[in-house]
């Protein structure tokens, strides 16, 4: 076994070796979390490798703080879990020759509306992405799906595709879906503007930390589409805003991100208000028990399809900064942040307060840093995403509330300045980079 190597701060972000003694016998190891264990009673279960160095992932989402007062929680989850260091430890490069996915269709294969798949084809998707792949057929037959794959696999363009479709079919058709987070709604919606133009399909936008008159406003408008939080989305119905009784198709996107922020019971409530006869589709990174028996009771005999074969991308270089003691920890960033390759870089901490602290004292540093957190309401959280995606700042600080989803182009790297609460959030966390066929390396800061 090759020695263990740790980062050397005079020589950069370059690995030095040095001789492995006991107290490193975890450390060293390569970690490949296994994928997810996928069978359900009654359920159809087929599965896909996914593909690496491929083009773009298409769908995906922004994750933030819950849009309904539960920001940057992760309600019920208590203290968090042990994490083996060895699981942030991955240096291998890849070398051997990519498994090319070859898929069963193309987007212009599918039996959907020649207006949208023109507009599929104008965005210049030709091949679907696997989840894409096998998930469409099975949506456009009106069948019940739950999909597990991996984040960044084009899950939203999955569900938005077949669902659009049954709308230009049937215009009185009307469709929710709910997200965790507002980031990810919002972007949902983004992607579903681009897929509607000229259709004259309207959706609106529900989430908490924005305005709710604007919200009810566009409500009294007709929308087949309604995106949102499970709070805020709650909020209106009781309001009687919202009529779930109208809605026959219902996705939940993220189900697991969902359950781990306290949205169990919101979305039982809700569910409960549809109607019986509906189209449901759950889309999840893990399949827990606690989203078994929501399958169990709220789904028609699902077919269940997964694309997820582990839990860390192969193209995310793993490794640790171990922190001497008496060591300023802003002092080693600092160090590493001069470096020229980090470009792009996403730093994540536990707390709102830590992150805002961290922040500013990056920008006294004289580095361009942004932050994102709890506390800042949705306006100042889009406009430090704006700033980081259009490459106005280096540094994007961040808790959790950006952990899952985030879709930004060239994250260089990212840097776990405070160790996660649990393992599924440091999976999270480093697969904003390595993104579509990129290369990325994800460091976390140990001491």
């Amino acid at each position: 076994m090759e020695p263990k190597k740790t980062f050397n701060r005079s020589a950069g972000v370059h690995p030095s070796s040095r001789p492995r003694t006991s107290a490193d016998a975890h450390s060293g190891a390569r970690s490949y979390g296994s994928g997810a264990s996928v069978s359900h009673s009654g359920a159809r279960v087929f599965s896909s490798r996914p593909p690496l160095g491929r083009g773009p992932a298409r769908g995906g989402g922004m994750r933030g703080s819950g849009g309904s007062g539960r920001n940057g929680g992760a309600r019920g989850r208590g203290k968090g879990q042990h994490i083996d260091i060895s699981k942030f430890i991955n240096k291998t490069v890849i070398t051997e020759e990519a498994i090319i996915f070859t898929p069963e269709h193309l987007f212009k294969d599918f039996h959907i509306e020649e207006r949208l798949k023109a507009n599929i084809l104008a965005k210049g998707y030709n091949e679907p992405t696997p989840i894409q792949d096998r998930v469409i057929p099975h949506i456009l037959h009106g069948e019940d799906v739950v999909g597990i794959a991996n984040t960044g696999t084009g899950k939203t363009a999955a569900f938005l595709v077949p669902f659009i479709n049954k709308v230009l079919l049937n215009p009185k058709e009307k469709v929710i879906v709910m997200a965790p987070t507002r980031e990810l709604a919002q972007q949902i919606e983004v992607e579903l503007k681009d897929f509607v133009k000229g259709l004259k399909i309207f959706s609106v936008c529900c989430v908490g930390g924005a305005p709710i008159g604007r919200q009810i406003s566009d409500l009294r408008y007709q929308n087949s589409f309604i995106i949102g939080t499970p709070g805020r989305i709650k909020d209106l119905i009781e309001r009687k805003y919202i009529d779930l009784s109208e809605f026959k198709s219902v996705v939940l996107d993220e189900a697991d991100r969902m359950l781990d922020m306290g949205f169990i019971h919101d979305m039982h409530y809700m569910l409960d208000l549809m109607p019986k006869d509906r189209h449901t589709l759950f889309f999840s990174a893990t399949l827990s028990p606690e989203i078994a028996v929501l399958i169990k009771d709220f789904m028609k005999s699902p077919v269940m399809i997964s694309v997820k074969t582990q839990d860390t991308s192969k193209n995310v270089e793993q490794d640790v900064v171990r922190i001497k003691e008496g060591e300023d920890k802003i002092e080693v960033l600092h160090d590493l942040l001069i470096q020229e390759e980090f470009k792009k870089v996403l730093i994540f901490g536990r707390t709102k307060h830590g992150v805002e602290k961290l922040a500013i004292a990056l920008t006294k540093k004289g580095f361009k840093a942004q932050s994102i957190h709890g506390d800042k309401n949705q306006g100042q959280r889009q406009r430090a995403l704006d700033i980081f995606k259009r490459g106005m700042a280096q540094v994007l600080v961040a808790t959790d509330v950006a952990a899952r989803g985030l879709d930004i182009a060239g994250v260089s790297h990212v840097i776990n300045f405070d160790l996660p609460e649990t393992y599924d959030d440091y999976v999270h966390r480093i697969g904003r980079t390595g993104r579509a066929g990129n290369r990325g390396k994800a460091l976390t800061f140990i001491g």
